[in-house]
């Protein structure tokens, strides 16, 4: 069978291609950003101890508070990020995770509930998307990095949440936010078969193609060969870049690739996976989407890479 795999579809991955201004030579003007935390028109999109606002989980949409309930929050300890503009709006995260619970929270009454972005993502428009993906890595850096990875102190938040410094004088280093880039591959056989595979933390039945993370010294094509080698015991040819995805869960780049296989005796690494195999596009065209067998989350690249796949190999 002849596959026609792109290099790379114009059409984007989830929460990826807002090209939105981010705003970046107004991080560091401190009246600037003074007059714009306190404008009426800015709008403030709250994260709860990783969590996002959302006003009907069942049907979600953008759901943001106003300046006057954001001020309430932050004069008690809401720390805001400067996310940017959207078609002229304005938009800054809130993390107010110093709240042990939002229930009766007077400026987030009525506003709507507090979830977890992997459970509504996929149902949201693309620009949403982006903005709640943004704010929910941001918050969660900030919660990893509360402490100066050099000496220990203390860090505080500096450059409208894009930066943290430590408050030890005699170190005063910077740390800026974590993006851990990760290799994410279909691997196939040349024709009509891939290779998937899942772990056991993972929902019962859910399979997904194979990734891992980029090691220091490392190119991305090498990283590719290497995981799969390490995870399923088989060399791999033809490596072609197909997409990138920003990955908020929690704070990971994955780097999409085709690549064939040039030997196709799996011998899985019961380390990394609880089970790997060969499947048919049949079988994946037909999954019964149970708790025996099915595909990855719809939002997240690796169903993108089967997608197109699948497409390439009707």
């Amino acid at each position: 069978m002849q596959h026609r795999l792109a290099p790379q579809e114009p059409r984007p991955n989830n929460y990826a291609g807002v090209r939105f201004d981010r705003l970046v030579e107004r991080r560091g003007d401190a009246a600037w950003l003074a007059a714009r935390l306190a404008d009426p028109k800015s709008r403030f999109l709250p994260v709860w101890q990783t969590r996002n606002l959302v006003g009907d989980p069942g049907s979600p949409a953008l759901t943001w508070i106003d300046q006057a309930r954001a001020q309430a929050l932050i004069e008690r300890g809401a720390v805001p990020i400067l996310l940017g503009q959207v078609e002229g709006q304005l938009y800054f995260g809130l993390d107010v995770s110093f709240l042990d619970t939002t229930d009766h929270e007077p400026a987030l009454a009525g506003m709507g509930h507090f979830v977890d972005l992997r459970t509504v993502g996929p149902l949201l428009p693309p620009a949403p998307a982006a903005l709640l993906a943004s704010v929910k890595a941001y918050t969660q850096w900030h919660s990893r990095h509360r402490f100066c990875g050099v000496c220990g102190h203390t860090t505080r938040v500096e450059e409208a949440g894009h930066t943290l410094r430590c408050t030890n004088p005699a170190c005063n280093a910077q740390h800026f936010p974590r993006t851990d880039p990760a290799v994410i591959m279909l691997v196939h056989d040349g024709g009509d078969r891939l290779v998937m595979g899942r772990q056991k933390v993972w929902p019962p039945g859910m399979h997904s193609v194979l990734a891992g993370f980029l090691e220091p010294g490392e190119s991305l094509e090498d990283a590719v060969a290497r995981e799969v080698k390490e995870e399923v015991g088989i060399e791999v040819a033809d490596i072609l870049y197909h997409s990138s995805q920003p990955w908020p869960f929690p704070g990971s780049l994955m780097l999409g690739f085709f690549a064939r296989a040039t030997d196709l005796e799996l011998k899985v690494n019961t380390d990394e996976l609880e089970m790997a195999r060969w499947v048919t596009r049949d079988e994946v065209v037909n999954s019964p989407e149970n708790e025996v067998f099915k595909l990855s989350r719809k939002d997240s690249i690796s169903r993108r890479l089967v997608d197109d796949w699948l497409a390439a190999t009707a």
